[in-house]
Order: structure tokens, then sequence, then C-alpha cells
């Protein structure tokens, strides 16, 4: 399995004032070091950088199951930071949700669980498992944010 970041071309776009998922241009701020993760490096935006704040909707589609939340990114250029190891945004919580989705963008029911931050990859796994399942959303366990995707490799 492989963790995915934003692609690159659409978090260009958003740092060059693009619109978000509600069609205005992304906020600008400085990250306070605790708890700012950009979706694209998938590294925690340092202190006194600048940064993003913007309405994201990980879907293609409008439809009931595409929600839409509060992201960061890193306001300058960043490198991305999709690969098949945990990135770092998913070890500075303890826990996180995850739920599958089927090709249809649709939750399949029944994957969606807490799930402490060590022990995503064997979750994901075992969400894998259930062979309706196409990818995972991996959120924050709190507040519902979206942090990343997780694919099959």
């Amino acid at each position: 399995m492989r963790y995915t970041a934003l692609p690159t071309d659409i978090v260009r776009a958003l740092q060059s004032g693009g619109p978000d998922a509600y069609g205005h241009a992304p906020e600008r701020s400085l990250s306070d070091g605790g708890g700012n993760p950009c979706r694209h490096c998938l590294c925690n935006i340092p202190q006194g950088a600048p940064m993003l704040i913007l309405a994201h909707r990980p879907f293609d589609g409008l439809h009931p199951y595409a929600e839409t939340g509060p992201i960061f990114l890193c306001a300058e250029p960043c490198a991305w930071g999709g690969g098949t190891k945990p990135p770092a945004i998913l070890q500075t919580s303890p826990d996180y949700l995850l739920k599958g989705y089927g090709a249809d963008d649709r939750i399949v029911y029944g994957t969606g669980a807490i799930t402490l931050a060590g022990d995503i990859a064997a979750r994901a796994r075992e969400v894998f498992a259930d062979p309706r399942v196409a990818y995972i959303h991996v959120r924050s366990a709190r507040n519902n944010c979206y942090q990343a995707r997780i694919d099959r490799d």
C-alpha cells in the first residue's frame, strides 16, 4: 500500500491563489508549529512558516459522502510526500480515523475505526482485505479533518 498526498498540480494552483472547494482563495497565516500538517509534503509546517488554510473535498464530484473540511498546506512550494512509509503527519496524534471507500466513492460500512497511530498500517491491511474497498481515508480522530489517502500498491 502507499500513502497518497494531494496532487502537486492541485496544490500549486492553491499556492498561487486558486480557489478552494468553496470557490474562495485560501487564507494565509503563519504556523504555530503545533498541529499544522501539510497535506502535500505530509510534514508538519514549522513554527513561523507561512501556510494556507482552505476548504478541501477529497472527491471529484458532489454527492452525500463527499465531505468538505479544512486543511493546511505549506504556502511555499514543497515536495510531494507520498510513499510506502507512514508520513510524519500520521505520527503526531495518538490516533486517527480510518475509513474504507469503494470505487464509487461511497463509504464501505463497517470499515471505519479509530486506530492508534502505530497500528495504521496493520488496520489498513485489514480494511483492504475487503474486496469492496478501493482506497482508505485517514482523518483526524478528534476533528475529522482529512489527512491523507491510502491506496493499494
